[in-house]
């Protein structure tokens, strides 16, 4: 995994610099001095859509835990995926072991990421479904809808299989058989997580909060777009952000989804009439705001914990 993760990244720095190189460098850094400060307001911003996401995580756990630590724990975990070489899942990794540290039963922190996990796989075929309505009225490119809703069907189907390997117990069986003897700890973890899968008034109240902080997080699009002096309406927006989420989650093993956030602004922008440059500028000023929200985020958790949670999934 760690090689696979390290092609993926090395792949991903390649195309980053090809597609800064290609376009016009001066023109990038004139559109981020011209919004200047601005920029910086992103990094409050993004408290909105993480404690939205966080209100979808708390629906999972059963037992007590005050919101703020959750919400520390989740900016440990964002700030793991975006800024580590990970492959996005070390930061779930942490985020069980923290869960524990603060007390939460060892079954219930790790059943609830994985449930989690894979309603944030669903929430976002949902978002991506409302971007594709948004881009498809704001463009009237309706040639599209195939070939998007075919993406979005597929991505459905295999969230759905997933969770049912979940909820169905199959994936701790296996895990089980491979390890060749029963596990106590891991045969409670399947127990707890098959509990909390079939809740549907739960895990319905966790993707409506989930959906709420995607949504919610095309305010920086919307908002960046303006200080970059491009604006664009609140549809163009929904769309830029459903799909580069969308691209970032396809590509989960490219670390940081460098490269990937960039070409997906870019092809979506492109049908707004957006240029390149401008995307570019936009995801830079993204990456900018997950520097400066994120690396706090690192710091506490070295601080606090001593970085014995390490994220070792690699």
């Amino acid at each position: 995994m760690k090689t696979v993760t390290r092609v993926a990244l090395l792949l991903g720095l390649v195309a980053l610099i090809l597609l800064v190189v290609h376009n016009d460098i001066q023109s990038i850094m004139r559109l981020l001095g011209q919004a200047g400060w601005l920029l910086l307001c992103l990094v409050p911003l993004h408290c909105m859509p993480l404690a939205l996401d966080v209100m979808g995580w708390r629906m999972l756990i059963p037992e007590r835990i005050d919101l703020a630590t959750l919400f520390s724990i989740a900016a440990v975990r964002e700030a793991i995926n975006r800024l580590l070489p990970v492959a996005n899942i070390g930061g779930e990794v942490v985020g069980a072991r923290l869960l524990v540290r603060r007390g939460v039963s060892y079954p219930v922190a790790v059943g609830s990421i994985l449930v989690e996990t894979m309603l944030n796989i669903l929430s976002q075929g949902l978002f991506l479904v409302v971007g594709l309505a948004c881009l498809l009225h704001a463009t009237q490119h309706f040639e599209m809808a195939g070939v998007v809703i075919t993406a979005v069907l597929a991505a459905a189907i295999m969230a759905s299989l997933l969770f049912w390997i979940l909820r169905s117990g199959l994936f701790f069986r296996g895990v089980h058989r491979l390890a060749g003897q029963t596990i106590g700890a891991l045969a409670e973890v399947d127990a707890t997580t098959r509990k909390l899968a079939s809740e549907p008034g739960r895990l319905a109240r966790s993707i409506a909060w989930q959906v709420a902080g995607l949504v919610s997080g095309s305010a920086e699009t919307w908002l960046a777009l303006r200080w970059l002096s491009h604006p664009v309406s609140v549809e163009g927006a929904v769309a830029l952000e459903s799909f580069t989420l969308a691209a970032r989650s396809v590509f989960f093993l490219v670390p940081a989804g460098l490269g990937v956030q960039e070409a997906g602004l870019a092809g979506v922008g492109s049908l707004l009439g957006i240029g390149s440059d401008v995307a570019i500028a936009l995801s830079l000023a993204k990456r900018t705001r997950e520097i400066l929200f994120g690396l706090p985020a690192l710091a506490a958790w070295q601080m606090q914990w001593g970085g014995s949670t390490s994220a070792r999934a690699q």
